[in-house]
């Protein structure tokens, strides 16, 4: 509980709090218990082990049932640098997605996590949560208005979008401001609530800039991505590049940033891929 933080809440409120240990399925199995006698379950550990170890009871337990649980997981995508590939994942944005009726979130920064789970708990139903170990850059204010499925123009733009979550968001954020001392208008907008996904205002930069890039801390395969081009392919194809860990595993680093460089989720790359898509149009 150290670990995730939990350990804060277990002081607040001890009599609501429950750690079941080294056991993520049994603790998904309990939240389940918890939120069929009409409570409000919140499970939170590891992402790579609440979510690798425990997607069949996520799936067979909370989804199908329709359970009021949210999963809320910590050291998401390469973030666990320090412990390396055997406990990071790429791949649970994409694993979450899949299920039926599951809300999947990526906030980018503190005060958008804190709205997010304020949403998230007053909503009804199974959702997923993803945030990072180390600290975000800060995107938004305290006076962020949040909305589960509503995505957030950070930035307007007509030649180009960035459509991003999580920590990415900063990042297209600084690449935006860099390009437009280029002389393009890159719109960034953080699509925190990956599913379900806000197709209208997707289709609508897509349709004003004729360029879409797309930023995650994730396997380029199934998630924020892979969204966007399912979206867009459907309504309104225009070119669109990728920008997320390739077809690779995850890897040790004594530094979160430079891991991040190593696989390419820099500014760099974002400023490089909005420059080639606008060249594609």
């Amino acid at each position: 509980s150290r670990s995730t933080r939990a350990c804060y809440f277990a002081e607040r409120f001890p009599d609501r709090f429950i750690n079941v240990g080294i056991s993520e399925q049994d603790m998904v199995g309990v939240a389940a218990g918890l939120a069929s006698s009409g409570k409000i379950a919140v499970v939170t550990g590891f992402a790579m082990f609440t979510v690798g170890r425990a997607w069949e009871q996520i799936r067979n337990v909370v989804a199908r049932g329709g359970l009021n649980v949210k999963v809320v997981v910590t050291h998401g995508g390469l973030s666990n640098h320090t412990d390396g590939a055997s406990h990071q994942i790429i791949e649970d944005i994409a694993m979450m997605r899949v299920v039926p009726g599951m809300t999947v979130v990526v906030p980018a920064d503190y005060v958008e996590t804190y709205k997010a789970l304020e949403a998230l708990v007053e909503s009804h139903g199974p959702a997923y949560m993803r945030v990072g170990r180390d600290e975000a850059p800060d995107v938004y204010g305290g006076d962020l208005e949040y909305r589960l499925g509503r995505a957030n123009v950070v930035r307007d733009g007509s030649d180009a979008v960035i459509y991003a979550c999580g920590v990415m968001v900063s990042q297209a954020v600084e690449a935006s401001d860099v390009l437009r001392g280029d002389g393009l208008d890159v719109a960034v907008v953080d699509v925190h609530t990956v599913k379900p996904l806000d197709r209208g205002l997707v289709v609508e930069y897509a349709r004003r800039t004729g360029a879409v890039v797309t930023a995650e801390e994730h396997s380029v395969y199934g998630g924020l991505g892979g969204a966007v081009a399912e979206a867009l392919s459907e309504t309104y194809p225009v070119p669109i590049i990728r920008v997320g860990v390739m077809d690779m595993f995850g890897a040790s680093s004594r530094d979160y940033w430079r891991l991040m460089e190593r696989y390419g989720l820099t500014v760099d790359r974002l400023i490089a891929a909005v420059k080639r898509v606008v060249d594609m149009r």
